[in-house]
């Protein structure tokens, strides 16, 4: 079947900025390394028109679960039914979910830097990126989490140079190791970057490492503190791993979910640095 472009039938680009005006559905993303592959899952519910970013690059799919219908590059219209595995051309899908859908794509990569895997195989359109903003912009400022933070750099006789230069420190720094993960890391109202949820997380649900062998991961570098935090550090064996300690809420369409944060109190007794805070 095609499809004639009529006057009453939008485009994709004029079908997207509508779409972004209308709530969102749950989308969790899971990314997921090998050795030299990086999976991101997606789960998209039934019931909703998904309309994906622009893929740069040709790459491997696997549709593991569902049924949906997609128009393609060229406007004609296909069913598809899992299982299936097949490889894609640069592009953009859009299609109605029938059937709760799991759909991989699979990149050839070592990197395992999601702001940076993103950056090198998507490309987010303008009302994408312009919608993004929109909700950073309208959000409540974490007002009250700066302020305790500047509060404890006082009680433990620290700057905020002095932190921003450990934090950019690199010598101490290691990827994240192979695995499954819900978090990315994304601008953050309270500073900087900060880690964000990318599918929801349970209470007591293992986040990530931290720090290993002494050595800090993106979790421990970009984890941001929060007088009303919804995670903790917990030393196991001398590493420390993020754990969440209530729901965390993933990714919403295309949108991150949940800031992930700790209190630095707690982080500070936990790696003996106790000064003024007993």
């Amino acid at each position: 079947m095609e499809i004639v472009a009529t006057e009453k039938q939008p485009t994709l680009i004029e079908l997207e900025q509508k779409m972004l005006k209308l709530d969102q559905a749950d989308c969790p993303v899971i990314h997921r390394f090998g050795p030299g592959v990086y999976i991101r899952e997606v789960k998209i519910p039934a019931g909703a028109l998904a309309i994906g970013h622009y893929q740069k690059c040709p790459h491997m799919n696997i549709f593991l679960q569902g049924r949906l219908t997609i128009v393609n590059n060229d406007g004609t219209i296909s069913e598809l039914v899992a299982p299936m595995i097949f490889s894609a051309e640069p592009g953009r899908k859009c299609g109605y979910v029938h059937e709760d859908v799991v759909w991989l794509n699979i990149y050839p990569t070592d990197e395992t830097d999601v702001e940076k895997l993103e950056a090198t195989y998507l490309d987010k359109s303008p009302s994408w990126q312009q919608a993004n903003d929109l909700r950073e912009n309208e959000a409540v400022k974490r007002i009250k989490d700066v302020d305790d933070y500047r509060k404890l750099l006082s009680e433990v006789g620290f700057t905020e140079e002095d932190v921003r230069g450990q934090a950019e420190n690199e010598e101490d720094q290691i990827p994240i190791p192979l695995g499954s993960y819900k978090f990315a890391v994304s601008k953050s109202l309270i500073e900087g970057n900060g880690i964000f949820a990318t599918a929801e997380i349970g209470p007591g649900e293992v986040i990530g490492p931290a720090r290993i062998g002494g050595k800090r991961t993106p979790i421990g570098r970009y984890t941001n503190h929060s007088i009303s935090p919804n995670a903790k550090m917990v030393d196991y064996k001398g590493d420390i791993y993020l754990v969440a300690t209530e729901k965390i809420n993933g990714c919403k369409g295309g949108f991150m979910g949940q800031e992930i944060t700790t209190n630095y109190r707690e982080n500070l007794k936990l790696i003996g640095v106790k000064k003024c805070l007993e």
